[in-house]
């Protein structure tokens, strides 16, 4: 059965939570919360991260960034305990826990009272919720965004929405049999996507070793990992075809500089193979672009990032590009003319022998990264320029298939995403009943049946999505 509406509403009391099913209470954070500042003696407990996307999660191993000498004078974390990122809250960095751990002693830890009688997984849903985010923005203080700090009279003086206990845990068993389909639809997306991935390799990897002739007579290369190539090609060092190597830094200090209209200034983020993404570009003023000058970034320029989890991804500059600039992670491979075309070098840079080189090839001891020594040691393939046109425009032709089904994909995983974080809200702000779905709920067995095509989930896609999300795209991402 879809959720609907409750059949009768009262004023919440609250402009921002608006009207609240009549059966519902909203009280304060602190009539079933109070602050706490238990300190660790030992330190030896696990550390504790408080982010807005996870919540309060323990902290990744690898994570040595702003590690203390000692933990001893951190506070102390209980199951239940809502600790808030003091700093970071405006942007929901906030949670509840759900194992003993430390947490610095700057955030807020928030214990709940014996009467309290509340679900945690209700709270912790309704704690992220982009209308408590808003909140928690207006009730911080600060000079700047950067400065802000929510504290705790603030935080406990919050309304908190109420529903009887066992209609939260109504809720929650109804969002979690929601979040378990919806992530089995998006790993299946995802697999699907790597094994788009995977035959666009092999078609890009056959031409641009290979070429387009399936009888031309093959030679060693002289690389190994290279193997035979067709023997009127060349091999060379890619030092001896371009004529700039660079990167550029991050400007003095850093993201405060960047602002809504100025110079494309080019990160990580912004290098993808095949394609050059400016959607959520950073721009600096030109005054700064033009003090940076040795990293200005120019139409048909080779873009290769350098460090970090993306590090081998690349492209190549459109010819409709304006001017930009770079950063410390990504390299500008500036070709001379008349050895390679840009297109094929990033093409043959892609493939998987050559991702796997640039992966060998990594150097550092603190962080890993490419140097631009040898980068400029990366053994190329240089067909005639004929050839390389040809290869790049069969490329084009022969790959579009594949990747207008993984962009395909990657909007069916959107579509789900947005529309698993509307179903949250809506449920847990009481703009839909679930308490007859959570009924109808199958025990749970560990795994979910068939996909039922006029379950919840699909009902709810059909009605809430807009005609740029027609609800026949969101029936073939969960098929």
């Amino acid at each position: 059965m879809a959720p609907h509406p409750y059949p009768t509403y009262k004023p919440s009391g609250a402009p921002w939570l608006g009207d609240v099913p009549e059966h519902w209470d909203v009280r304060r954070f602190k009539v079933f919360y109070r602050e706490v500042d238990e300190r660790s003696s030992t330190g030896s407990e696990e550390l504790m991260s408080v982010s807005h996307k996870t919540g309060v999660t323990p902290r990744k191993q690898n994570v040595t960034m702003f590690l203390a000498e000692s933990n001893v004078g951190y506070k102390v974390c209980r199951p239940g305990d809502i600790v808030v990122n003091t700093m970071w809250a405006y942007m929901a960095a906030l949670g509840v826990a759900w194992q003993k751990g430390l947490v610095s002693p700057s955030y807020g830890v928030y214990r709940p009272l014996p009467h309290s009688n509340l679900n945690p997984d209700y709270i912790d849903r309704l704690l992220r919720t982009e209308e408590y985010r808003t909140v928690y923005l207006s009730k911080s203080t600060g000079i700047t965004d950067s400065r802000l700090r929510l504290y705790p009279e603030q935080f406990l003086g919050i309304p908190l929405l109420c529903p009887p206990l066992a209609e939260q845990q109504a809720i929650v068993r109804y969002l979690d049999h929601a979040d378990r389909r919806i992530r089995r639809y998006v790993s299946a997306k995802r697999r699907l996507i790597a094994l788009l991935e995977e035959e666009k390799q092999g078609i890009v990897n056959r031409a641009v070793t290979r070429g387009l002739d399936p009888d031309v007579r093959l030679r060693p290369s002289g690389v190994e990992w290279l193997g035979d190539v067709p023997e009127h090609w060349k091999v060379r060092r890619l030092g001896h075809l371009a004529t700039k190597f660079g990167s550029g830094i991050t400007p003095r200090g850093g993201a405060t500089v960047y602002q809504e209209d100025g110079i494309p200034f080019l990160r990580s983020q912004n290098i993808y193979f095949d394609e050059l993404r400016l959607q959520n570009v950073a721009r600096i003023a030109p005054i700064l672009h033009q003090q940076l000058s040795s990293s200005h970034v120019k139409p048909g320029d080779v873009l290769l990032n350098i460090t970090g989890a993306s590090i081998g991804r690349t492209c190549s500059v459109p010819d409709d590009f304006d001017e930009g600039n770079v950063n410390q992670h990504v390299c500008i491979i500036r070709l001379r003319r008349g050895y390679l075309l840009p297109k094929f070098l990033a093409a043959y840079l892609s493939i998987p022998a050559m991702q796997r080189e640039i992966q060998f090839e990594q150097s550092g001891a603190s962080r890993e990264g490419l140097t631009l020594q040898s980068i400029r040691k990366f053994r190329v393939v240089v067909p005639t320029l004929s050839e390389q046109a040809a290869i790049v425009d069969w490329l084009g032709e022969a790959t579009t298939r594949v990747s207008v089904a993984v962009a395909r994909a990657r909007r069916q995983i959107e579509l789900l995403e947005e529309y698993r974080t509307r179903l949250v809200a809506d449920v847990v702000m009481g703009k839909l009943d679930v308490r007859e779905a959570a009924a109808q709920l199958p025990e749970e067995s560990g795994e979910d049946g068939p996909i039922d095509y006029d379950g919840f989930i699909m009902d709810n896609l059909d009605d809430d999505c807009d005609a740029s999300q027609p609800s026949e795209a969101v029936r073939e991402a969960i098929a």
